[in-house]
């Protein structure tokens, strides 16, 4: 594949995939990992920080939407930075110097995502007959999830949306006030993140840590797109389809990495 190729392919990846993830609060890098992966052979752990790179090109994209609609302030975005932003610095210190490989990831994520996209593509009936109980989470206990999400996303570059999104949701929290929470979450995370491997990267020379800026570029620049457009469809679409949409994308996300797990 040439360099032409690599530029077009990540453009219309990172243009495609956010115009369906961004009216959930979701970045879309959950879902270009494993093309990075499997298509664009970008090497670990060089794949984690392109990752980041796309969250801080393509995530603008969408904020600029979400801001003519709501302001971009919320209590929810200020407990998800506590979180999230120590604990994307202990993932990509983590990532470098400790953990396993990216199979063992996929296996933990697609557990935990898989029954969570299935619940929420029930029934309201049927959910509200489910032992876990709705309503908002505690302050200290979305703090807690925060910082978890957050060495995740230092670890695979994944955002955290994708992981924060579907349990708020399924929670009782408005995707309104889900969406713009976690994509500024996520976008300030990443810039963290970022800089925290381009460090790594100086402190350790030739070890593939800095990002493949090309691809990280080329795809948030569709990013920038796709985002904006999908933020544009989330007033028009029903809490019902969001929800049950975003069911999908965590129970597909699950599905592809236990297959790729497997092969």
């Amino acid at each position: 594949m040439n360099a032409g190729d690599v530029v077009l392919l990540s453009f219309i990846a990172g243009l495609g995939v956010p115009v369906t993830t961004t009216p959930v609060g979701v970045s879309g890098a959950v879902f270009l990992l494993p093309i990075q992966l499997t298509v664009l052979q970008v090497p670990s752990p060089a794949v984690t920080p392109t990752n980041l790179v796309f969250n801080i090109v393509a995530i603008p994209g969408a904020l600029a939407r979400y801001r003519i609609q709501a302001p971009l302030r919320s209590p929810l975005i200020m407990l998800l930075l506590i979180g999230t932003l120590p604990g994307v610095m202990i993932g990509a210190i983590a990532r470098v110097y400790l953990v396993p490989g990216p199979h063992v990831f996929r296996v933990l994520v697609a557990g935990f995502l898989l029954p969570l996209g299935i619940w929420l593509c029930l029934p309201r009936a049927s959910i509200s007959m489910s032992p876990l109980r709705e309503g908002p989470l505690p302050r200290s206990t979305t703090v807690l999830l925060a910082i978890v999400v957050g060495v995740v996303g230092g670890i695979y570059g994944i955002g955290g949306g994708s992981l924060l999104s579907p349990i708020l949701v399924g929670r009782g929290v408005p995707i309104a006030t889900v969406a713009p929470a976690t994509l500024v979450s996520t976008y300030i995370t990443s810039a963290v993140g970022a800089i925290t491997y381009l460090l790594l990267a100086i402190a350790n020379p030739g070890s593939h840590i800095a990002p493949n800026w090309t691809i990280g570029f080329a795809a948030g620049a569709g990013g920038l797109i796709g985002g904006y457009l999908g933020a544009r469809l989330q007033p028009h679409l029903p809490e019902c389809t969001l929800r049950v949409g975003l069911g999908i994308l965590a129970t597909t996300t699950a599905a592809l990495y236990l297959l790729q797990a497997v092969l």
